[in-house]
């Protein structure tokens, strides 16, 4: 079969077969009773009674045939001017070593570690150590506050914490340490054993009988082999921003996991083994996860690791040089980088400067696709420009241009068609099919494709309630959208609240409850604004306790701090406005999404249920100070 819609309708009408025969390019130390086993709960799981070991699979396989002196890892670092190449068997060993390492201070099959680290290789080995021993790894993106960390270790309850001194941001060091001991005095879970990787731009203060040093502890430690494990146990958990501003642990587990991301690279991306694959993301990301470690690992490429940004490290043609420089046939990234780029290089002067010839396509992903940014990428590139949507839920594309198969007409704004495995449906409010070109909620039809999530840590029931219970039958994706008649998706809005910034989930109602802890704060709502940059900003609307008569300013000076202590720079929010009252519905519910309509100077109907049209019209004027709302 070569062609999409045979190997789709496989997918779906015989997905036993499909999947087996793909599971087949993988080594497995015990095989599967069932490809699917439907029975299971709360979702049909992948590979049941079978086992293997992820890190065997993307590392260990390759050296034993025939890749081990082929770079695995290329680390690029322009904000400390350091590369280093790591060949599949120097990967081998130090993740062997770093396994014994976790192993020696207790780790073992199914205990949970945290790991907060920047872009630096010993990121990825950490995964890999963990995997290694059957450990679950959860990696906390760097940027998180004290606090956010301190959540994730309270739901995780790792015995093993591993970091490092700093991470490095343009123009500034960014102290990891202090963070991870605030983390760690707020977490009501106690842990007991932290790893650190020591970093010549900043020191840690070590804590004796707690804290190790990286070098001192894999000087001295023993190699160690792979532990098989059940292909249903779990990976890694994965913390996404919920609408409660609690987060919500996805579970990867390791079968369908290795399984999919082996199948993608080809299928999605047309890359083979050897090919130099380069998802410009982070590790703490599920893009980092699923693009820059595992999928190129278990198809035997050379994955980059790069610390560094689109511009200013040094400049706009930083991403050029990468590419010219390493080979690179595939740069996945999110659109907000293109923006970036085009910001600062409008003309693309700088990619002049470079030979491209070596890259075959640009794949997108993390929010929709503008067309502008599509097309200036295509007509400075020359090379196919790629949107495809997914999730931190599903792990990869819900839906791509699988160039791999049958490269298909790209249409600017929308992600292509769905994906083998994913029966994607367009459904009302009343569960029943939309017709093309209407819009209504996205959903999937059970059973999940290999490595979507089969649950969320320790908690069946919240996994149920948030995907699950609305239509019975189908995984809710909570994005709203239609097909064309073509069979195309185009996805529209997010139909929560959690808004999407740069690519990166984030709550508005965690982002809330920052704000009304502040002593003059009365009430308050977050909303995602458009932006030309980043897809999306949040934006704060403030109403202040009675009696309070400081200056706006200094007010919301004190706002934007409380936001980047307790939720971090990742959050960006940087803009707020003090209003005498927001719009509610009468049973007391915020319009949201009305007063996003109003800021992006989208067209909108005023809700039946509103309490008092009026707010509408002070919201609008509020909106109009911050250049939003039609100016």
């Amino acid at each position: 079969m070569t062609n999409y819609n045979e190997i789709y309708q496989q997918s779906i009408n015989d997905p036993e077969t499909f999947w087996g025969t793909a599971a087949e390019a993988l080594h497995w130390t015990k095989k599967w009773d069932k490809v699917l086993d439907l029975q299971a709960t709360p979702v049909p799981r992948w590979f049941a009674g079978g086992e293997l070991n992820t890190c065997y699979n993307a590392v260990d396989r390759h050296v034993e045939s025939g890749r081990a002196d082929q770079n695995a890892i290329i680390y690029d670092s322009p904000v400390t001017g350091q590369q280093r190449k790591i060949t599949y068997r120097e990967l081998q060993q130090q993740v062997s070593r770093f396994a014994g390492v976790l192993k020696s201070h207790g780790a073992k099959k199914g205990d949970r570690v945290i790991i907060y680290m920047p872009m630096i290789p010993e990121a990825a080995i950490a995964m890999l150590a963990c995997a290694r021993l059957g450990a679950i790894h959860s990696v906390v993106f760097g940027g998180f506050a004290a606090n956010e960390l301190a959540t994730r270790i309270d739901d995780a309850k790792p015995n093993i914490i591993i970091s490092t001194s700093c991470g490095i941001e343009p123009g500034r060091i960014v102290e990891y340490k202090p963070l991870l001991d605030a983390a760690i005095s707020q977490a009501k879970h106690k842990v007991s054993c932290c790893i650190l990787k020591a970093r010549e731009q900043a020191t840690a203060t070590m804590i004796d009988g707690r804290d190790f040093d990286w070098e001192k502890e894999i000087s001295n430690a023993q190699e160690t082999d792979c532990v098989s494990v059940a292909a249903t146990d779990p990976l890694y958990i994965l913390y996404t921003s919920g609408t409660t501003g609690e987060p919500k642990g996805v579970i990867r587990d390791n079968g369908g996991h290795a399984v999919a991301m082996h199948w993608s690279m080809k299928n999605i991306y047309n890359v083979e083994p050897g090919d130099v694959y380069w998802a410009a993301s982070d590790v703490g990301w599920v893009v980092g996860h699923s693009y820059i470690v595992y999928a190129p690992l278990l198809k035997g490429c050379t994955t980059i690791m790069y610390e560094g940004k689109p511009v200013g490290t040094p400049d706009p043609g930083a991403f050029w040089r990468v590419i010219s420089e390493h080979n690179v046939k595939v740069l996945f990234t999110a659109p907000t980088a293109f923006r970036a780029i085009k910001k600062e290089d409008p003309d693309g002067e700088y990619l002049k400067k470079y030979d491209l010839s070596c890259m075959d396509s640009l794949f997108l992903a993390g929010e929709r696709c503008d067309p502008d940014t599509l097309f200036w990428a295509r007509d400075k590139l020359q090379k196919p420009v790629v949107d495809h949507w997914w999730q931190t839920e599903t792990g990869w594309g819900i839906a791509a241009n699988p160039l791999g198969i049958q490269p298909m007409e790209i249409k600017p704004g929308s992600p292509t068609v769905a994906m083998p495995g994913y029966d994607v449906q367009i459904l009302a409010e009343d569960g029943t099919e939309m017709p093309a070109g209407e819009m209504g909620n996205i959903v999937i039809k059970l059973p999940l494709p290999p490595s979507c999530l089969p649950s969320l840590w320790g908690n069946d029931k919240r996994f149920i309630d948030a995907y699950l219970s609305k239509y019975e039958g189908y995984y809710l994706t909570g994005d709203a959208g239609y097909k064309d008649a073509d069979n195309y998706l185009w996805i529209m809005s997010r139909t929560d609240d959690v808004i999407n910034v740069a690519g990166h989930r984030l709550s508005t109602g965690a982002m809330e409850e920052v704000l009304a802890g502040h002593n003059d704060v009365a009430e308050c709502a977050v909303i995602g604004v458009a932006d030309a940059l980043k897809g999306q900003m949040p934006l704060g609307l403030i109403i202040l306790k009675a009696g309070v008569d400081r200056p706006e300013e200094e007010i919301i000076k004190e706002l934007v701090q409380r936001v980047r202590n307790q939720i971090g720079p990742v959050a960006a929010f940087k803009q707020a406005k003090i209003v005498k009252r927001l719009p509610k519905t009468r049973s007391g519910k915020i319009l949201r999404g009305t007063m996003v309509n109003i800021a992006d100077g989208t067209p909108w109907k005023m809700p039946a249920t509103i309490d008092d049209p009026a707010i509408l019209e002070e919201i609008t004027e509020a909106l109009q100070v911050l250049g939003y709302a039609g100016k």
